[in-house]
């Protein structure tokens, strides 16, 4: 269980130059206590950069980390009280799996008593007790990473941090070590970041997610709230399989006017700086976001019954069928438009689609700034 009046893990103006180049600019982010927070974006974002800072494997240029209430900045990896698993499983392949989950203990000097009631537990939660004897060479890849997660869990630490550990793994396993994860965080209530690029991942895992673009956190929040209130049109295009449609135009008294396209924004929910709602001055530049799944469709030919609601027709290019879902590819005037239906229509390309969607479900973004209004 979260509990957002106690901060987990908070880092305060973080900076961080490779050389002149700057990775991490003015960062802050609070982690509160039992959270599984993810931190989500493109490679190159900053995102690992972020959590080997929190873990101390880098050292920042400027700004504080904090870790259960305690100044860590530059304090050593193993005196953070955390418990890190990487992309890459890093077992020793001459230790079976007991010794790989029971080594650092060993180090530590711990009873071998409680070593070895720290490994059971450990094996018990991950599912591992008939896989202890074996060495990382006689295991499949998910076995693999199980161990290398057992190695974070066992020193029964207060935050675990996870770098884009299922990467390496077939689709069919990934979604199975999710739920794995999802589960191990309900029953432990640690506080976990986790690092992916993977809006998948974010999106179940997350009980929030961060968005990163070039070294900066765009977007804070439920994967709910971004995926239905992107904060800007970079995190509307980055969440959503597929993409969020986006069509250019202006807003003229209230009213959003595109090519061949006009839509009364009643029912729209406008955000503005000071937090009131309110249309933006005439002629202002726009951007309009629709997610394919809010576009319905119709055989039969449509009339406009409200004016929040666009009526139109579209020319189908590509249709693929996923199973459950229907993608289609179709080409509104000079763009594509991207729909998602049900598996079970009957859609061909080239065929002529007459489809709707209404102004309660768009997003519409400055056309300068990118940023939601």
């Amino acid at each position: 269980m979260i509990d957002s009046n106690s901060t987990s893990v908070s880092v305060r103006g973080l900076n961080l130059n490779f050389g002149s180049t700057e990775v991490l600019k003015q960062l802050n982010l609070d982690v509160y206590q039992g959270e599984f927070l993810v931190l989500l974006g493109s490679s190159g974002c900053g995102k690992s950069t972020l959590l080997n800072c929190v873990a101390g494997l880098l050292d920042i240029n400027h700004g504080q980390v904090f870790i259960q209430g305690q100044n860590v900045t530059w304090a050593e990896p193993s005196d953070r009280g955390i418990g890190m698993v990487f992309q890459s499983y890093a077992l020793y392949p001459q230790m079976t799996v007991e010794g790989n989950l029971s080594f650092g203990l060993k180090n530590a000097r711990v009873a071998k008593q409680e070593i070895r009631k720290k490994v059971a537990r450990t094996a018990e939660i991950l599912q591992i007790e008939a896989l202890l004897k074996r060495k990382p060479a006689e295991l499949s890849g998910g076995q693999r990473q199980r161990v290398a997660i057992g190695r974070a869990l066992i020193r029964d630490v207060d935050v675990f941090l996870f770098d884009e550990p299922l990467s390496n793994l077939d689709a069919k396993l990934r979604a199975d070590l999710r739920i794995e994860l999802k589960r191990l965080h309900q029953q432990l209530k640690n506080t976990m970041i986790y690092v992916t690029h993977d809006q998948i991942e974010a999106m179940t895992l997350a009980d929030r997610i961060a968005i990163m673009r070039a070294g900066a956190i765009l977007q804070l929040g439920t994967p709910e709230e971004i995926y239905q209130r992107p904060a800007n049109r970079y995190v509307a295009g980055f969440i959503g399989s597929p993409t969020m449609n986006f069509i250019e135009g202006k807003i003229i008294d209230s009213t959003f006017i595109a090519e061949g396209m006009r839509l009364e924004l009643d029912g729209y929910e406008f955000q503005t700086g000071n937090g009131s709602n309110s249309a933006p001055s005439d002629n202002t530049a726009v951007t309009l976001g629709i997610r394919p799944e809010h576009i319905s469709i119709s055989k039969q030919t449509q009339h406009p019954a409200k004016a929040n609601e666009v009526h139109t027709r579209v020319v189908t290019e590509i249709v693929e069928k996923t199973g459950a879902d229907t993608i289609i590819l179709s080409r509104l005037r000079d763009q594509t438009l991207r729909i998602r239906t049900d598996g079970l229509q009957t859609i061909e390309p080239e065929e002529t689609l007459d489809i709707e969607f209404s102004a309660d479900t768009i997003s519409l973004f400055d056309h300068k700034t990118g940023l939601r209004i």
